[in-house]
């Protein structure tokens, strides 16, 4: 169907709370993207840093079929095997101990909150316990999430959030110290900040926010939802820190399409916050998700893809360094492995319209932040390409 039909579809059936890029992807390849009228586009977005296998694996896929064959969804009221398998292979990569299933990043957060608050609660039985979050963070859209969200714009239409929650400005320890007091509960934050601009921890800041949750019995909470899953080089981007935290989220390359998040935890905090009927979810972990998260854990092991982010990742940072300097609009490269952020001095909008024209898909983050989250198996010529399509674009700056 041609793609101003599917258009006008869509306008008239959903709602209109996303302003789409004009293209209609019909199916995928590897690293490659086409549309329903047959263009191909190279993918540095990955459905936004999930399709870390890219498209058409076919163990993956074989994996998620065979699954279907047998069963998709029975409740939490039964075990099923597929999840417990998932759900040890998980703790072992985070290196925590237990794990609750959900369907998305934002109901892990939510979950991660309600761990850190029903924690404090078992401690003292008080319910005013705060939180402190981060400026410029971004955590989900449910109304939770948004309230541990360091960014006015998306909070205030929805005020009053729940909770009480500060916020402290990222890699400024001085600015958290200030906040902490003997209602502090936990604290949250994005080991590298992604929607807020790509912005990686400091290893000062990490290392003292740790000292203090550690001084104050506070519990420390990394979202790693779209850092993590062996995205900036290690399985999760604070175990290249060596900062551990008590309860880590996470989503996205998790399922690798299929719609999966998880927040984990220590033993500690798990004997000593959420108990049954506490938290739940109809659908989490059921045994399709389940298989797409056992599989997806087993090709990381198995391909050493963490190894390759490494190795790519240096590469592209290279080149996208070597690409700042040919440009005077060009203004920093920041982040890690294949989590990188270019700040530029022009649209950032508008570069990743044109560089649809020229089959390059990439995204942005921040005001003036081209993001570039691929899919974790592109190769060296995969970022050659994608290069060669970027300058196109920005000459025509």
């Amino acid at each position: 169907m041609e793609t101003n039909i599917l258009m006008e579809q869509d306008k008239s059936s959903i709602l209109h709370t996303y302003n789409r890029f004009p293209v209609a992807l019909d199916h995928g390849e590897g690293v490659y993207l086409y549309d329903t009228e047959g263009k191909k586009y190279l993918d540095f977005a990955a459905g936004i840093a999930v399709q870390a296998l890219g498209y058409a694996d076919q163990e993956y896929n074989q994996a998620l079929k065979d699954q279907i064959d047998k069963l998709l969804h029975t409740s939490n009221l039964y075990y099923n095997q597929p999840t417990i398998e998932a759900a040890k292979k998980l703790c072992a990569a985070a290196e925590l101990d237990r794990v609750f299933f959900t369907n998305s990043g934002t109901e892990a957060i939510e979950g991660a909150i309600k761990t850190a608050k029903k924690y404090a609660y078992e401690k003292d039985g008080s319910t005013d316990h705060e939180l402190i979050a981060m400026n410029h963070s971004f955590h989900g859209r449910s109304l939770g999430a948004l309230a541990v969200t360091g960014n006015a714009h998306y909070r205030e239409p929805f005020e009053p959030l729940p909770g009480i929650v500060k916020f402290a400005d990222y890699n400024d320890l001085n600015s958290v110290k200030k906040l902490v007091n003997d209602k502090t509960c936990a604290i949250l934050l994005e080991t590298i900040q992604g929607e807020g601009g790509i912005y990686p921890a400091e290893q000062e800041f990490l290392e003292g926010i740790r000292q203090i949750c550690d001084e104050k019995h506070i519990l420390l909470i990394l979202d790693e939802i779209q850092c993590g899953m062996g995205r900036c080089g290690t399985m999760f981007a604070w175990q290249e820190y060596g900062v551990k935290p008590d309860i880590m989220t996470c989503a996205k390359a998790l399922g690798c399409g299929v719609p999966v998040g998880a927040f984990v935890m220590t033993e500690a905090v798990a004997d000593a916050s959420l108990k049954p009927g506490d938290h739940g979810t109809t659908y989490g972990g059921n045994p399709f998700v389940g298989a797409a998260v056992s599989k997806v854990l087993d090709i990381f092991s198995e391909r050493k893809i963490t190894e390759h982010v490494k190795e790519t990742g240096a590469y592209l940072e290279q080149e996208l360094e070597r690409l700042k300097s040919q440009y005077p609009f060009a203004a920093a490269r920041r982040g890690r492995g294949l989590m990188q952020g270019l700040e530029l001095r022009v649209p950032v909008k508008e570069v990743s319209s044109r560089a649809l024209k020229q089959g390059l898909l990439v995204i942005t983050a921040g005001d003036n932040v081209l993001r570039f989250v691929p899919p974790l198996v592109i190769e060296r010529k995969h970022v050659d390409e994608m290069i060669q399509k970027l300058k196109i674009v920005l000459d025509s700056f």
